[in-house]
């Protein structure tokens, strides 16, 4: 525990913060509200009311108007007389006028079509008057307009500005951009200045994919070493695993230890609306890695631009992504031997992968990142928990062991999910137990104690689980089972157990049967105690389907099938039809009957003969609503197996021996 302590005294790298980026939407923004602004001000800035000529002429007659001003031969602006002002019917108009703005005036306007028209109306009214008591008019034709003014230069501005702005999207072009810049390439470059912090040692659990990783730097950097051997350093490496295994990081560490150019971008990234630019963009890319050699080219999720040529695509039709698939395997093919330019890509479905890009001379290596085994685990624990405050009680060669099968991936999600859990608590260190709580949330989803269930729910989910655990216990070749749990749990599991699968990689038929019995128990269990079903074994069903099916028609398990074995590794995604006649279907469906009536049968009359054993682990979920191994060793006994198992083979040597710490585990049966 040093060690922790040591690193707990570490405090994280500051990441520094990425400078803003121009947004040009806002500065849009910005510009249309002053435009409006300024629009609203100066025509606004006197508000006046706008009348009709009619009743301009009626207000003439009654002596209330002091004089005009025909503004740009467009509208008139009217001013009333003081005496005006105090009659009621103005006094009600001006109501919510300040003082100020009511003495100034104008007080209300209208539209005119021309202005000598109008001069020749007002002369008209106006002939019986003598013509030094006429009214007062006069002009103003140079008030500015803003109206006009935007509707002719600033229209013709936002126009020029919106297809500037919208050019930039459609290419995605960066800052300073142009159209013409949509077919170089998007990959990211990493170098001496800006250089990835990610190394070898961030990598654990992959030793020898890491291995063979390592050697691709030791070429870049020491070529020599390999080519006065005769040797030729290899031009292409596939990274080939399940998610969350690694690849990335993987291909990170390389970027940070290789001390030479890495370009790293996406498999769509060549992927763009317009013919013919995926092509130019990997043409462009090994341009600029040639310029840039020795240097390392990284393309993830390759399968975007590599998937098989002919499948899917319409007779006749130009596919655009076999364009960039083809213009990818030239490039790759013409580097010359001494180039020392490497190809890294990485993907999760090799499957889908053309053929002419997996051969020797474009990717000489295939290096396969699979699952860790309990040993990369641990080790993987280890690097995840470097920047965690661990309490006394935390063992983890017993995490590696309680979490088989997880990938990298899940497992820093489990030490991120037992830092959230213990700072929850408000604890000063993370408990074994928020470890094991993490585990349960990553394998089965949130917990949900708050859940409405009706009695009757709870004792089916109850007596469910039970049987799922009685026909684990009594059962030599099914796994272990360590928790047994009926709290509501994910989106729709009402309860679950949890067991540990031992690290094997070879079943046999009696193994595949019972793990088939106890999958079945907690139907077998419902049928048993209450005389009925219910839709509670949906995932436990769909698990014995598929694992009878495999026995029948894939492994060869099976007499009546033989030996033999329909399942194609190399079978086409678009590939509809049957490997088989359909008199072998049916007999195929009747003899995966037959095993799952089989091992139903037999799981009930195992329950049958254990009943009260049955009763006594549900009756005790029904009161605790969780119990550990240690639990049922202490109401039915110990299991009658010997058999160590790799969880107990692994700890043994591991000083924590606390009962807390043996409770957890993988490979979860949910109910829904």
């Amino acid at each position: 525990m040093a060690n922790n302590q040591d690193n707990n005294q570490k405090k994280p790298p500051i990441i520094p913060r990425p400078t803003p980026k121009n947004n040009y939407q806002i500065w849009l923004l910005i510009l249309i509200i002053g435009v409006v602004s300024s629009l609203y001000y100066f025509n606004r800035a006197v508000p006046t009311i706008s009348i009709t000529q009619k009743r301009f002429e009626q207000m003439l007659a009654a002596g209330d108007v002091k004089n005009i001003i025909i503004v740009n031969k467009r509208f008139v602006e009217v001013y009333l007389t003081v005496e005006a002002l105090n009659k009621p019917e103005y006094r009600e108009e001006f109501a919510q006028r300040s003082p100020m703005a009511l003495m100034q005036g104008p007080h209300y306007k209208f539209n005119i079509a021309s202005d000598e028209k109008f001069l020749n109306d007002l002369d008209e009214i106006q002939k019986d008057i003598p013509r030094d008591k006429r009214l007062e008019y006069s002009t103003d034709n140079d008030r500015p307009d803003f109206t006009n003014l935007f509707w002719t230069w600033g229209f013709l501005f936002l126009l020029v500005f919106g297809f500037y702005f919208l050019m930039r999207r459609m290419t995605g072009a960066g800052p300073g951009g142009q159209i013409f810049n949509i077919g170089k390439s998007r990959a990211a470059l990493f170098d001496a200045e800006n250089k990835v912090k990610v190394t070898f040692a961030d990598v654990a659990g992959l030793d020898e994919a890491k291995q063979e990783v390592e050697e691709i730097v030791d070429f870049l950097k020491n070529p020599a070493k390999y080519t006065n051997l005769g040797g030729k350093i290899p031009k292409g490496c596939l990274l080939v695993g399940p998610p969350g295994t690694g690849k990335t990081l993987l291909a990170k560490a390389v970027a940070g230890e290789a001390g030479v150019p890495f370009f790293s971008l996406s498999g769509s990234d060549f992927v763009e609306m317009f013919v013919g630019v995926g092509a130019a963009r990997v043409r462009d890319l090994f341009k600029q890695a040639k310029e840039k050699a020795p240097c390392i080219v990284f393309i993830d999720e390759i399968d975007a631009i590599g998937r098989s040529r002919g499948k899917g695509a319409m007779p006749g039709a130009n596919d655009e992504r076999e364009n960039t698939l083809n213009s990818l395997l030239v490039e790759m093919d013409g580097f010359g031997t001494d180039s020392g330019v490497i190809i890294l890509a990485a993907t999760n479905r090799p499957d889908v992968l053309d053929s002419a890009l997996l051969r020797p001379g474009r990717f000489d290596r295939q290096i396969s990142v699979d699952k860790p085994d309990i040993i990369g685990r641990e080790a993987i624990f280890r690097v995840h928990m470097k920047p965690l405050k661990l309490g006394e009680d935390v063992d983890i060669k017993k995490l590696a062991a309680q979490t088989p099968g997880f990938a990298g991936a899940e497992i820093a999600n489990v030490c991120n999910e037992a830092a959230l859990i213990a700072a929850r608590h408000d604890k000063k260190k993370i408990e074994m137990k928020d470890f094991q709580d993490a585990i349960d949330r990553v394998i089965g989803g949130l917990e949900k104690k708050n859940k409405i269930i009706s009695p009757e729910e709870k004792k089916i989910v109850a007596y469910h689980e039970a049987g799922h655990a009685i026909a684990g216990w009594f059962l030599e070749h099914a796994d272990p089972l360590v928790k047994v749990s009926i709290v509501p749990r994910g989106v729709a599991a009402l309860g679950y157990a949890q067991y540990l699968p031992k690290e094997q990689f070879l079943y046999t038929t009696e193994q595949l049967i019972d793990e088939m019995c106890m999958t079945l128990g907690g139907r077998a269990a419902e049928d048993v105690v209450f005389g009925k079903i219910s839709t509670g074994a949906l995932s436990d069903l769909e698990r014995v389907t598929k694992m009878a099916y495999s026995m029948v028609s894939v492994y060869g398990m099976n007499d009546k099938i033989g030996n033999i074995s329909f399942y194609d590794s190399k079978r086409s995604d678009y590939m509809f039809e049957k490997p088989y006649s359909e008199s072998t279907a049916k007999l195929i469906d009747d003899e995966v009957k037959k095993l799952v009536d089989g091992a139903y049968q037999r799981t009930k009359n195992l329950l049958i003969s254990k009943r009260h054993e049955l009763e006594v682990i549900a009756q005790e979920l029904l009161s605790k609503e969780i119990i550990f191994q240690n639990d049922i060793e202490r109401l039915i006994g110990k299991r009658p197996f010997a058999h160590q198992t790799t969880y107990e083979a692994y700890t043994q040597s591991s000083p924590q021996t606390s009962e807390s710490a043996t409770t957890g585990s993988a490979n979860v049966e949910s109910e829904v």
